[in-house]
């Protein structure tokens, strides 16, 4: 059943939709919302996409689509680093783990940045109080992404 929905109910659901699906047209933006039962026309899309701020990304397959803002890598990236300058008091390689340590009740914190930072060389963390476990992914030594993830560190430290 179609109905029409406050701008507010409509703009939530056309940021999860671009989370969640990769939709490279105002077309496929409306064609989803109807099927998730908001009436739209195209017009009220492209308001709404100008609305939210609506960036267009490079997906995996190559093919450009919508992204809220906030969610490139360079923003991410961005997020990580601004974390790590912020949390981070000493990062160590140990194996093939990252071991990064913060203030104590912090590193749920950074673990959090790092996790949503999608790091292509971080498998996964696992945090306590003030240690992070940051699991490099095959291929990749722990003192390379160790490396990197101090050069977080040092960016926009001035």
């Amino acid at each position: 059943m179609l109905h029409t929905m406050n701008r507010r109910e409509r703009q939530s659901a056309i940021l999860e939709l671009v989370q969640d699906r990769a939709l490279s047209t105002q077309a496929e933006v409306a064609s989803a919302l109807r099927e998730s039962g908001f009436d739209v026309v195209q017009t009220t899309v492209s308001r709404d996409i100008a609305d939210l701020g609506l960036v267009k990304v490079r997906a995996p397959s190559g093919r450009l689509v919508y992204a809220a803002p906030g969610t490139t890598d360079g923003d991410r990236m961005r997020a990580l680093g601004a974390a790590m300058r912020r949390y981070a008091v000493a990062t160590e390689a140990a194996g093939t783990l990252v071991v990064l340590t913060t203030p104590s009740g912090y590193a749920n914190a950074l673990a959090q940045a790092i996790d949503e930072a999608a790091h292509p060389h971080i498998a996964g963390t696992i945090a306590g109080d003030n240690t992070i476990f940051v699991a490099a992914r095959d291929g990749i030594s722990a003192s390379v992404l160790r490396d990197e993830l101090s050069g977080h560190l040092l960016q926009g430290a001035a």
